[in-house]
């Protein structure tokens, strides 16, 4: 596996909507690898395909070692609800976090990389990761919903450390 280069704001391909995937094959496989490999090498919970140079609808959640990686392709979300606002960063924007709000809760539908589909539904932190990374693959980045900017030294004494996202 390899660690692929972070693509960093202002790069167009961040502001571009993705186009659908329509081949799953090794090739997807692998793109897939070395995104999570390079997520976990830049401590982020969730990375997109254009994050790392690819236009296409793909993007990993992880949150632990306990729950299986999420990876969405092709993702559409079906249903939200609720509200809460909190910090978010992105491995795109080195340096910048910022309160964000978004719904608590998300259903999507996406593809597997086999192309098989699936349901998923999510709340609270986890929601907010996969709606975070599935406005990457739209072409929306966080630094147009921050309310407001949070200097990193806010919570530098927190157990709970925000990761990037």
């Amino acid at each position: 596996m390899t660690i692929l280069e972070i693509v960093r704001h202002p790069s167009p391909i961040l502001t571009t909507p993705c186009e659908e995937v329509t081949v799953f094959d090794e090739k997807l496989g692998v793109l897939l690898d070395d995104m999570y490999e390079t997520m976990v090498e830049h401590d982020g919970v969730g990375i997109a395909a254009p994050q790392v140079g690819k236009s296409i609808r793909a993007a990993i959640v992880d949150f632990d070692e306990e729950q299986e990686i999420i990876e969405m392709i092709n993702p559409v979300v079906t249903a939200i609800g609720g509200s809460e606002v909190e910090v978010e960063g992105c491995l795109s924007f080195p340096g910048l976090f910022g309160e964000v709000e978004r719904p608590f809760h998300v259903k999507i539908e996406a593809q597997e990389r086999d192309g098989s589909l699936y349901e998923l539904e999510a709340e609270g932190y986890e929601a907010r990761a996969i709606l975070h990374e599935i406005d990457h693959l739209n072409g929306i980045l966080f630094d147009k919903k921050i309310t407001r900017v949070v200097d990193p030294s806010e919570f530098e004494d927190d157990d709970e450390e925000e990761d990037d996202e």
